[in-house]
């Protein structure tokens, strides 16, 4: 058996990670994009390992880090993932090393992740917890008219995003969803304040 992989808690609870989650044209990329340029020196993004090879004009260690799957599952043997899941037959996990390195730095940790590893992240053994916040369409018709204009998804891939949201939301509304704050984001202006007054503070 691995050793576990040492957390150094008290660096990351100085700089508590948020955990941004939300279904695909919920508008977190670019809320979150926004506030990375209003607050340039305080966040980072963990960089997520995965088994899937490199694509044009990617480089290890800024998009990903491209591992093989023995490397990934020693990871996990060594309990080295805050969280982790497979899409497509390629495994993707937020290594704790890449919020532990952000946090290091006197950064905050963003998460941007999917249900699933919400989920593990808010049941992890020794990772301190961070804070949850939901990003939420509107309704689901507003986030399928959102998906269709984007005319960039096939039809299969536009119903199954829409499953997979269906999913999440009913999920963040349920009694076991662990987020502290649930944003509908209906007006990008107004939405955009509200995730910076939940992480950053009102008076920053």
């Amino acid at each position: 058996m691995s050793p576990t992989i040492h957390v150094n808690t008290a660096a990351i609870k100085a700089h508590t990670p948020i955990v941004i989650s939300g279904p695909s044209g919920a508008g977190k990329s670019t809320i979150l994009k926004r506030l990375f340029d209003e607050y340039p020196d305080r966040f980072g993004f963990s960089i997520s390992h995965t088994t899937r090879g490199p694509r044009a004009g990617e480089e290890n260690g800024r998009e990903y880090h491209f591992v093989t799957k023995e490397e990934f599952e020693a990871l996990v043997e060594k309990k080295g993932f805050v969280e982790h899941a497979q899409f497509g037959g390629n495994c993707y996990g937020t290594s704790v090393k890449a919020v532990q390195d952000i946090a290091e730095k006197g950064r905050v940790c963003i998460l941007d992740i999917e249900m699933e590893g919400v989920k593990q992240v808010a049941n992890h053994p020794t990772f301190p917890r961070p804070r949850f916040l939901f990003l939420s369409p509107p309704s689901k018709e507003v986030l399928e008219q959102r998906l269709r204009g984007r005319a960039t998804d096939k039809e299969e891939a536009i119903l199954k995003r829409l499953k997979q949201a269906e999913a999440e939301m009913d999920f963040a509304k349920s009694p076991e969803a662990p987020h502290d704050k649930v944003i509908v984001n209906d007006d990008l202006d107004k939405a955009y304040g509200e995730v910076r007054d939940f992480i950053v503070g009102k008076d920053a």
